[in-house]
């Protein structure tokens, strides 16, 4: 979708995202098979083939939105802002938007897989907290040694991410609540330098913990639709 800023052909998923997008289809089209053959009275599996769709767009979405910030990234060669060609700070202004965008959809694309998992695996994470997390619905299922065979596969994706996701969290919780978060890392380097021109963050560190962030969503998502298609097979 994005690709045609930098004149570059479409897309062709490779790896982990063409696995994930795969087992997405196979699941789907499980689902869409037990509706057909008059398995869903309640109408869920309806609900589970239109958040599947939801969460490819989602994916989609997010993958594009990191691309994006990575190729803008590579534009940006000033030390600080106040050195920046017009030119140059235009890029940066786009890679802070991608990057922003980036981070803020890995969030909210787990939350719609912990959506989708707290319903499918009936774990009732809502009588817990009411407005609940992905993290939250893993956390429940830990504690209940639920589905083991995914529990910890997703527990050991989350504990390999861990560092870059607290950061983009913190990141995050920042741009939401607070102001935005590139002018968060001036106002920190305003108190230790007054006076001085403030350096730009550090977008080696953020565009490595986007990538772990994307990684964390995929993997999760990966072995999440794994799981649910042998769910759906039995």
């Amino acid at each position: 979708m994005l690709r045609f800023l930098f004149d570059e052909p479409s897309r062709e998923a490779t790896g982990c995202l063409a696995e994930t997008l795969r087992l997405m289809e196979e699941f789907g089209t499980l689902v869409s098979k037990q509706i057909a053959a008059g398995r869903d009275p309640d109408h869920k599996l309806r609900k589970y083939e239109i958040w599947t769709l939801g969460l490819r767009s989602a994916l989609d979405e997010l993958e594009q939105s990191h691309y994006a910030a990575g190729k803008y990234k590579e534009l940006i060669h000033a030390a600080s802002v106040h050195q920046m060609t017009p030119q140059e700070r235009m890029n940066y202004s786009r890679y802070v938007y991608y990057d922003k965008n980036g981070f803020i959809r890995v969030f909210s694309l787990l939350d719609k897989l912990g959506t989708l998992l707290n319903d499918l695996l009936d774990m009732r994470t809502e009588k817990v907290k009411a407005h609940f997390s992905y993290f939250t619905v893993l956390r429940n299922m830990r504690e209940r040694k639920a589905h083991p065979e995914l529990t910890w596969k997703l527990n050991d994706v989350k504990e390999k991410y861990k560092e870059a996701t607290n950061r983009l969290r913190k990141r995050r919780n920042t741009e939401i609540h607070y102001m935005n978060s590139e002018m968060h890392d001036d106002l920190i380097q305003s108190h230790r330098m007054y006076g001085e021109e403030a350096k730009l963050e550090n977008l080696e560190q953020q565009s490595a913990d986007l990538s772990d962030g994307v990684m964390l969503a995929m993997e999760s998502m990966r072995l999440s639709f794994q799981y649910g298609c042998k769910l759906m097979r039995k």
